[in-house]
């Protein structure tokens, strides 16, 4: 891939690029761009592309708006041609941009910079590498004759089904050949367990390049599932009755080619880093889930009887808890954090985590012993006596610890703590006011 200036303008010469996407991500997570033609290509790539920042969710006042698009070419990527329509009016390519203030300054209220921000904290602590693997889940539903997204889904397959079962086999091929022309490594794809759920891995990274593939694997996703007359959506709970969609993230920390969370005379072959991360993870994962489970919806998939997480614990293998430990040992150790959502902003959901579990290994938190049974069939004295919590069942619940969890706020810096909990405070607010089918249903007629 190019990543000198030199090396961008010939790619985007030689491959007939007419248009530029310059893209960044706003606190909520929704990706973001200004787009230039072929002539101001140069200027966009010397950084001087200016923007409103006062009209992006969480950046900031109407006052001190004017901010710069400062693109990491190491992100540079051609788009692939996702229909005829696209190729006549030009080729398309995106790179991903950090912000920063008329003055050359990083500005503190962009998502990017807070994840750069911890993996400093996470290289001076030691660490060379943190490394991130994505599980993303979502959805393909039918569209409607006037052009808008179902929640109908489009086969009734399931978990690992094969066609003509799994009617989004096409479209889901087409979404791997697309990130194969991107650059990514992709591991699998596979029908999940909901009809019309599905699931496609690719390789884990270091967590800010994963980072940015999320945003562009969402990207291709919605895009080709357009192209088959399908919507794809990621939010976490769409259908009540089904299991949600989940992004479980796998986490390991490196020193060089050293895998630290391995230590083969330790429990389960886990390191004390290794026990001291899940510690920090265990220890704010109340604050910590307002950030990797960000909407009203995210409570509705953390619910008993569908596979997702509703407690605060660990296992060695076992499903049913937050966090497990997957069983590939050697530089495969790692850990398996089960709670986040693809709703989630990438960049602040890993600052977060990066935030939790470092200062689980700097204070050595050791975590309470692993339950190896099914946590969901555990009764409540059962719980008490593990010291198993429940995680909160509400957004509201997950932004009062949120308040009261430092670590997780200094993890994502006071504008991005600040413009985060006033959106979603509102957001809540509106849920709460809002009368809901259900209300109706139930109370209507019978009062």
């Amino acid at each position: 891939m190019p990543t000198t200036k030199a090396e961008v303008l010939k790619t985007l010469e030689t491959q007939k690029v007419r248009f530029l996407r310059l893209q960044f991500t706003d606190v909520l997570g929704v990706a973001k761009n200004v787009e230039v033609p072929f002539p101001q290509f140069e200027k966009a790539l010397d950084g001087q592309i200016m923007f409103d920042g006062s009209s992006i969710e969480g950046f900031t006042r109407v006052e001190e708006s004017d901010m710069l698009l400062h693109p990491d070419l190491e992100t540079f990527r051609v788009y692939p041609v996702f229909s005829e329509s696209d190729a006549k009016r030009g080729r398309v390519a995106r790179v991903i941009c950090d912000i920063a203030l008329p003055d050359g300054k990083p500005f503190e209220g962009d998502p990017r910079f807070a994840l750069k921000r911890m993996l400093e904290k996470t290289h001076k602590a030691g660490f060379d590498r943190a490394n991130f693997g994505p599980e993303l889940e979502f959805f393909l539903f039918q569209r409607s004759s006037n052009d808008t997204a179902t929640t109908i889904t489009h086969d009734a397959a399931g978990y690992f089904d094969l066609a003509p079962l799994d009617k989004g086999e096409e479209a889901r091929r087409d979404m791997v050949n697309h990130l194969l022309e991107l650059g990514f490594e992709v591991e699998a794809a596979h029908h999940e367990v909901a009809p019309g759920q599905h699931e496609i891995d690719f390789k884990y990274s270091g967590a800010l390049e994963t980072a940015d593939a999320i945003s562009t694997f969402k990207f291709v996703v919605k895009r080709v599932a357009l192209a088959h007359n399908l919507h794809a959506t990621f939010m976490p709970k769409p259908v009540a009755t089904m299991p949600g969609s989940g992004m479980h993230l796998h986490l390991s920390l490196f020193k060089g080619e050293q895998n630290t969370f391995l230590d083969p005379k330790g429990q389960f072959q886990l390191s004390k880093t290794a026990q001291f991360f899940i510690g920090g993870l265990l220890e704010h994962a109340s604050g910590m889930v307002a950030v990797t489970n960000p909407l009203v919806n995210s409570y509705k998939r953390l619910v008993p009887g569908f596979e997702a997480p509703t407690t605060i614990a660990w296992s060695a293998s076992n499903r049913s808890a937050m966090i497990r430990v997957p069983a590939r040992r050697g530089t495969g150790t790692r850990t398996e954090l089960r709670i986040p959502d693809p709703a989630a902003n990438p960049y602040l959901a890993f600052a977060a985590i990066l935030g939790a579990g470092l200062h689980g290994i700097q204070t050595k938190l050791e975590p309470p012993p692993p339950i190896q049974r099914n946590i969901y069939d555990m009764s409540v004295r059962d719980k008490r006596k593990h010291k198993v919590k429940n995680l909160p069942t509400t957004l509201r619940e997950a932004l009062n610890d949120l308040e009261s969890d430092r670590i997780i706020r200094d993890a994502l810096g006071d504008h991005i703590y600040t413009h985060f909990l006033h959106a979603k405070r509102a957001e809540w607010k509106l849920y709460a006011a809002t009368v809901h089918e259900w209300e109706l249903e139930r109370y209507l007629e019978m009062l």
